[in-house]
């Protein structure tokens, strides 16, 4: 009987080691599973990489424009532009990108792409490559005028590359192809960039013009092909969303122009361009071959580019056609034509000097007409209509946009934008290329048109868009903004500079000059000194009071030194004059230990 319970006994034990072996088993088996699962999600999450799409420029602002696309190690860069300072910017010259994100990864950028010669493009360039060191891809004349910058500043060992449209070039992961465009200088591109997630598509700046002066129409048929294989991202110009319609073709300036020669056959011919548009250029100067004038260039930008353009075949200049401007008074009037800067009344431009009579060369009179083949940039209205103004009171005859059709724009209507996104079809979009306003109006015409409302984004500079081959969304801010370029110097946004120089302009300035006896320590002499403030003699009289009075109640021997004394000077008179001038000048107290 014991046998038997004990052998039941081991058939049981037995039993329950299979049972227990197999949960093992299974267990094991659910694990690896797991393992395995949670090890494959892991290496997928870790590859799954986003498109980063940073804004450093040109989003909520014309001008300044610099954008880089991220994936991975590897970044490229489109455009470094400059803008032109507003009002509240005493004496600063340009403004330029804040780069300090992409100067401290500059061993991941591969290439900057540049879409066109603009300054708001690429004037940044001699700048900004001071912190980088990335090869440069652009079109003939684009290049030209990078070069000629560069040199300017003794950069000689930034590679340029020159690239036509229809190449495609392989930065890294990115693959990118230039697309012809018309605008209002020669060899403009758009972009087309293959990355891992998709197809990102930048207009640069461009309108659809069908007669265009060099006779090469957008590629329309190329932008349809790359809209039928899939965009992922469109990001695009939105300078004239405001204007319905289509932009006015380059060659209606001809026309307008040659009329202008016509009627003015016994006068001396002004005309100012931006020196930029180089078929504007061309068109002045067959026409000036044909009424017989010769022609001198006025103005530094002006002859630069003019001699860049000719060197490179952009533009046809014949023999004997070109005077220097010192010459001009060897000729009639009427066969001197001078081509000037100075289209948006620049204060040292040649036609802002010629209008208030500061340059010798050219001095206006009653048989002059002067012709200003160009738009207004919004804010500059009041510097260009002074020059206007001015050139009325010195005898000449003026040709202005608002009267002849003698400038038409480089940037797409809304037509043109309808247009450009049926062909693109994108999946996302972003506008660039404008003030907030002119973004929004945008965003919403690509809803119109079809683009989901979700698949849009407003973008800032600083922000960070990020993108997969289904989802767009913003990520992280960076550091980025602007910095001043000031003669030869760059200083950052905060500058203290500049906002000394506003104080200055807006408060004035207040100097106390104060004598104090090196033996005596007492006051020996006292002057108050006041810049662009106005302060009567009893003001004076007060201010002196103030400070001799805090003065006579402090132990000058026990004062550390001039710069704590300069600390009670100066806390003993700002109440008082901000209470009688509700102005809050700098206030600089110089000590002299005499």
């Amino acid at each position: 009987m014991e046998n038997i319970k004990e052998n039941k006994k081991k058939e049981k034990t037995q039993k329950k080691k299979k049972q227990a072996g197999k949960v093992v088993k299974a267990i094991n088996k659910d694990l690896k599973f797991n393992s395995a699962k949670i090890d494959h999600n892991k290496g997928k999450k870790e590859n799954k990489k986003t498109l980063k799409v940073r804004f450093l420029g040109g989003v909520g602002e014309i001008g300044k424009n610099m954008t880089a696309l991220e994936y991975g190690k590897d970044i490229i860069v489109i455009d470094a532009g400059v803008t032109f300072p507003s009002d509240n910017m005493p004496g600063v010259d340009l403004v330029i990108p804040d780069v300090n994100y992409l100067a401290e990864n500059k061993s991941r950028i591969r290439g900057i792409v540049i879409t066109h010669g603009h300054e708001d493009h690429i004037g940044g360039i001699p700048y900004v490559m001071k912190d980088l060191s990335a090869p440069i891809f652009g079109t003939k004349l684009t290049l030209t005028l990078i070069e000629s910058k560069l040199k300017e500043h003794k950069l000689s060992d930034v590679s340029l590359n020159c690239v036509k449209p229809g190449s495609v070039i392989k930065l890294g992961c990115f693959s990118v192809e230039f697309i012809n465009v018309n605008h209002s200088i020669a060899g403009a591109v758009g972009l087309s960039i293959t990355t891992p997630v998709g197809v990102v598509f930048h207009s640069g700046d461009f309108k659809i013009d069908f007669t265009p002066v060099n006779g090469e129409t957008m590629d329309l048929n190329r932008i349809s092909e790359i809209g039928n294989k899939g965009v992922l991202l469109l990001m695009a110009d939105s300078t004239n969303i405001e204007i319905e319609g289509t932009t006015m073709s380059e060659s209606v300036v001809k026309d307008t122009l040659d009329h202008v020669f016509a009627d003015n056959s016994k006068k001396r011919l002004i005309i100012a361009t931006f020196a930029s548009n180089v078929h504007r250029l061309q068109q002045i100067l067959d026409l000036a071959v044909k009424y017989k004038r010769k022609v001198a260039f006025s103005g530094r930008s002006m002859i630069n580019i003019a001699e860049a353009a000719a060197k490179i075949g952009e533009l046809n200049i014949p023999d004997n056609l070109i005077i220097d401007v010192e010459k001009i008074k060897n000729f009639k009037n009427e066969q001197v034509l001078i081509v000037s800067t100075g289209t948006q009344g620049e204060p040292m431009s040649a036609l802002t000097r010629m209008a208030s009579g500061e340059f010798n060369k050219v001095v206006i009179g009653n048989n002059d007409t002067v012709v200003i083949s160009a738009s207004v940039i919004p804010g500059n209205e009041k510097m260009i209509y002074g020059v206007i103004n001015n050139l009325y009171r010195l005898g000449a005859e003026v040709i202005y946009e608002s009267l002849e059709p003698i400038h038409v724009s480089g940037h797409a209507c809304r037509g043109e934008l309808r247009v450009l996104h049926s062909l693109i079809k994108p999946k996302f979009f972003i506008p660039v290329h404008g003030e907030y306003r002119h973004l929004k109006k945008h965003a919403r015409l690509a809803e119109e048109i079809g683009v989901k409302n979700t698949n849009i984004l407003i973008a800032e500079i600083g922000d960070t868009v990020e993108l997969t081959e289904k989802t767009m969304k913003f990520g992280e801010k960076f550091v980025a903004g602007s910095r001043f370029v000031d003669g030869v110097g760059i200083d950052g946004a905060d500058s203290f500079v500049l906002r000394d120089r506003i104080h200055l302009s807006e408060d004035g300035l207040v100097v106390v000059v104060a004598g104090v006896d090196e033996f005596t320590a007492e006051l020996s002499s006292l002057e108050i000194i006041g810049k662009g403030l106005v302060l009567n003699e009893n003001m004076i009289v007060d201010v002196k009071s103030n400070v001799i009075n805090t003065l006579s109640h402090i132990d000058l021997k026990s004062v550390r030194d001039e710069n704590e004394l300069a600390g009670i000077i100066r806390r003993s008179i700002k109440n008082y004059i901000f209470k009688v001038t509700k102005k809050n000048p700098m206030i600089l107290p110089i000590v002299m230990v005499v």
